[in-house]
């Protein structure tokens, strides 16, 4: 009962209320910032990679810019990645990639804005540490009774969605795929994952800044050369993979079948959804690794901000795209006429997709791997923003020290219990409180465009 309740509330959020809202927001601030995410592109670039460092230097607080954005990239690249972009394909079509690739490219002035106003309005405590995050921006775009309650309720929401139930499951994809592909026990694997997670949560924001510097750029080189390797053995087909994907994005139903409208609706409704929650613009989670970044000007995290969305959407999930397509939908693929077999689903469409150039096995232990390294890099950055969230509810109350410690123990027993199960409650529990953030945030972001605006135009500066 409450599984097709929470079910219900899930769809209608996804179909009527949050494609639209985070579509009009990038679409919104494209126009206020005059296209950041083109102006400024290469000025994130450049920021991003030239000074690329695994090894940055320690911050008395907060972080470097990179660590942040590795910080950011880590929450972004987790299984949605892998598992959202096999479901968009298998629902929507090759076709979906193209409407990922168009709500990206709004999705990248989004969180430009995102990441702008977690600098803008962030603070320091009593000791130095530095505060920051959607709840200083709603109470600040609302410095009333009302912009208590809508930070308080995004607090609530990311803790649930993030801090807890997401993280039980990601836990359960690294247990589930490693159970499969080593047949190694999923308890096994429950507690070297808390082991290594305490160890990383207690030691603080500096800890977990220099494990993500060195985790994300390593877990996207794997990924990144087991994709070119697949693409390079199957580069005959790439002209027909990216034309089944433009071709598709406005023909889906000569792959998925029903009508055209009908069709249309699903190839763009599936892209828009996963999309977003896989680049994760406009949800509220990012800006709090980009409020941590000590940088001269908000704008400089602003356009960082914007390569994390690039990196996430249009190299990983787009190189996972691409090495689906080009080895099950082209003419020797097993779903090159759209039917799709009842052994295939989104769950093992990356393993079977990578099993065709690297044989069954090998094909399930590289993505096994990819998903340890994409899931455990989120269950970090997540337990992040979630304990950023709890200290800002109860921290003045009981204290900064007892809260997270108390949130840090809650934490690693739901991390526990994912690798030993899951089940469809708390997948769609997840998903709600994971959507239902979305909706403080996106007003909050609406009521803030001046600031934005005056930062992107290089007229504000830090206050």
């Amino acid at each position: 009962m409450l599984l097709e309740i929470v079910q219900k509330i899930n769809a209608y959020l996804s179909d009527y209320i949050l494609v639209f809202l985070l579509i009009a927001v990038g679409l919104w601030y494209s126009i206020k910032t005059r296209f950041v995410q083109v102006r400024c592109f290469g000025e994130g670039m450049k920021k991003v990679f030239g000074s690329l460092s695994l090894n940055g230097m320690k911050h008395k607080s907060g972080m470097s810019s990179f660590q942040a954005l590795a910080t950011a990239i880590a929450a972004q690249v987790g299984t949605g990645n892998i598992v959202g972009a096999s479901g968009a394909i298998l629902t929507g079509g090759p076709g979906a990639i193209f409407w990922m690739w168009i709500i990206a490219f709004f999705g990248m002035a989004t969180i430009y804005a995102e990441a702008t106003l977690a600098q803008v309005t962030r603070k320091k405590d009593e000791k130095g540490n530095i505060l920051g995050g959607p709840v200083y921006y709603i109470t600040t775009a609302f410095q009333s009774a009302f912009g208590k309650f809508l930070a308080g309720f995004f607090a609530v929401a990311i803790i649930l969605a993030l801090g807890f139930f997401g993280c039980m499951v990601q836990s359960n994809s690294i247990g589930s795929t490693f159970e499969t592909a080593f047949h190694i026990p999923t308890w096994i694997t429950g507690i070297v994952l808390v082991v290594i997670c305490a160890a990383i949560f207690l030691g603080g924001v500096q800890r977990l800044a220099s494990v993500t510097e060195k985790v994300v750029p390593i877990m996207a080189a794997i990924f990144l050369l087991g994709g070119l390797v697949v693409l390079a053995a199957r580069i005959q087909y790439l002209p027909a993979t990216f034309g089944m994907i433009f071709r598709y994005a406005f023909q889906p139903q000569a792959i998925i079948g029903g009508g055209f409208g009908a069709a249309l609706k699903t190839a763009v409704s599936q892209g828009a959804k996963r999309g977003l929650f896989s680049n994760e613009a406009g949800m509220g989670s990012t800006p709090h690794a980009h409020a941590l970044a000590n940088v001269k000007n908000p704008h400089d995290q602003g356009v960082v901000a914007m390569i994390g969305v690039f990196i996430d959407t249009f190299v990983v999930l787009t190189l996972n795209a691409l090495v689906i397509i080009s080895t099950l939908y082209t003419s020797d693929g097993v779903l090159s006429g759209g039917v799709i077999p009842g052994t295939i689903g989104k769950a093992n469409l990356a393993q079977t997709a990578f099993g065709t150039v690297f044989g069954q096995s090998l094909g399930a232990m590289f993505v096994a791997v990819c998903l340890f390294f994409f899931a455990f890099s989120t269950i970090l950055s997540w337990n992040l923003f979630g304990k950023i969230n709890m200290v800002y509810l109860f921290g003045k109350k009981f204290g900064a020290k007892t809260v997270t410690v108390l949130y840090t123990v809650v934490a690693l027993v739901f991390i526990f219990l994912g690798t030993l199960a899951s089940n469809d409650l708390v997948w769609e529990l997840s998903d709600m409180f994971n959507q239902l953030m979305v909706i403080p945030n996106a007003i909050a972001l609406f009521a803030l465009t001046g600031m934005v605006a005056r930062v992107a135009h290089g007229v504000s500066k830090r206050p």
